[in-house]
């Protein structure tokens, strides 16, 4: 997106495609996102290293817990809140204010709960300390408040905003780890402390940056809490919530149970190979959240473009994908001896998560058309068989287990949104996964730069 449009370009994108901006809004967010798997890495690396197993597994519990209570306390208002306020620009300060209060009030009583669990079944966390969790548990109203920041920016069409300050929060836990762990040769606990710290910092810059986005834009509307609006948003939020909360579970609860069953070294093991699991999931994550706003501007009944992008998605995680799986063996160099086990972990992982990106992207179809009440009931049935087979296995087998289980769910999901796609769009799996020839070519023109792109040429993918 070379271009931020106005409030009367926003209305043109509606009716005339613009690959090209697609194409540099996946280019710019995606590289943000190289810079901030640098900084998860970096800081990954230096926790195995200097904390062990047992306290990157109890940074890694603590880090999918305020994950998980932020995907409960958002309610599905980051997604509400792109939708309306690209709708009408004229809401933003409004629905920004909206966001703000329920930031405060939803993040306090979800850090309450996650204390009160933590205080009356400690076992729910493993052998984490109470302390421990209470300073993370302080962080979850202000990453409440930037998740809903950043969307807000998404909505406004601020990707440079938005990529900068979401680049902000793991380069400065890189630092923090940097400073804490290495240069003062400290713990466990003021790393915590510090990362808390970052997250007050950042939401008080996204607070700042959406104040003066609102007076560029010329909203003249008082930032003032409006019911109806909120009731609003969230109504619409709340159809979003169920898939949005299936998959953080999915994704996010393997490494609690592990935790939980068989303790924080393991916990930090599977950690490491959950994690680059994760960061695969990553591109297809940047193409999903810039497909969706494009899908819901310019609805296509056969998903045309979706398709087109979802090609192109199968395409490079499968290389993406095999190319992790012979670099799984380097990760006990990176990470040290003790984390052997986290090679046959990923292996299993891996094709989960290929198909699991590409799940993410095409389902995009649906997320942009209304979303069909069978979304939702396809991932209430993955989340059943997950926990099913978690609690099951992972007591005797541990977090093989738990990587094998992830991998099933992963592609359950994949083959029920897919067999969907095809029903209702009488499209054939070739036509939504293979490149076609052209499609190909262009792809290894580009690679080769064997001649300059040109608009008639451009899939802008």
């Amino acid at each position: 997106m070379n271009d931020y449009p106005t409030e009367t370009t926003v209305e043109l994108a509606a009716t005339r495609p613009r690959f090209s901006s697609f194409s540099s809004g996946v280019a710019v967010t995606f590289a943000t996102r190289l810079v901030m798997l640098a900084g998860v890495l970096g800081s990954s690396v230096i926790v195995a290293r200097w904390l062990g197993p047992a306290g990157a597994g109890t940074l890694a519990v603590l880090n999918v817990t305020v994950a998980l209570a932020l995907q409960v306390g958002s309610a599905g208002l980051p997604s509400a809140n792109t939708f309306f306020i690209a709708r009408d620009r004229k809401t933003l300060t409004v629905a920004w204010a909206n966001s703000i209060a329920f930031a405060l009030v939803a993040g306090v009583v979800t850090a309450a709960a996650i204390l009160a669990l933590a205080e009356f079944r400690p076992t729910a966390f493993g052998n984490v300390r109470v302390a421990l969790i209470a300073i993370a548990a302080a962080s979850i109203p202000f990453q409440l408040l930037t998740l809903f920041g950043l969307n807000v920016l998404l909505a406004v069409q601020r990707v440079d905003l938005l990529n900068l300050l979401d680049a902000a929060t793991p380069l400065f836990l890189l630092a923090n780890a940097v400073v804490i762990l290495i240069f003062l040769g400290f713990g466990l606990t003021p790393l915590v402390w510090a990362n808390a710290a970052v997250a007050l910092v950042i939401a008080f810059a996204v607070i700042a940056t959406i104040a003066s986005v609102a007076r560029r834009e010329k909203n003249r509307e008082a930032g003032r809490v409006d019911w109806q609006l909120l009731k609003q948003t969230l109504g619409y939020g709340a159809k979003f919530y169920i898939s949005i909360m299936a998959g953080a579970i999915i994704i996010r609860s393997d490494l609690l149970i592990v935790n939980h069953f068989r303790g924080a070294a393991e916990a930090g093991v599977y950690s490491v190979a959950s994690q680059v699991g994760n960061l695969l999931l990553t591109l297809p994550a940047v193409i999903a959240t810039l497909l969706f706003p494009r899908v819901a501007s310019q609805p296509e009944p056969r998903g045309e473009f979706a398709v087109r992008v979802t090609r192109h998605t199968s395409f490079v995680m499968f290389i993406l994908c095999a190319a992790a799986a012979a670099g799984s063996f380097l990760l006990p160099l990176v990470y040290g001896q003790r984390f052997n086990g986290a090679v046959f972990q990923l292996l299993l992982l891996l094709p989960g998560v290929c198909f699991l990106a590409i799940e993410s992207v095409l389902v995009q179809h649906f997320t942009g058309t209304g979303l069909p009440a069978a979304i939702p009931a396809f991932w209430i049935v993955t989340v059943i068989v997950n926990l099913g087979l978690n609690f099951a296995l992972v007591p005797r087998w541990g977090a093989l287990a738990a990587a094998l289980n992830s991998s099933i769910s992963y592609t359950l999901i994949f083959l029920l949104v897919v067999i969907y796609f095809c029903v209702k769009t009488a499209r054939k799996p070739g036509e939504i996964f293979v490149l076609r020839r052209h499609e190909l070519r262009e792809v290894f023109r580009r690679i080769l730069r064997r001649r300059p792109r040109t608009a008639d040429s451009q899939l802008k993918l």
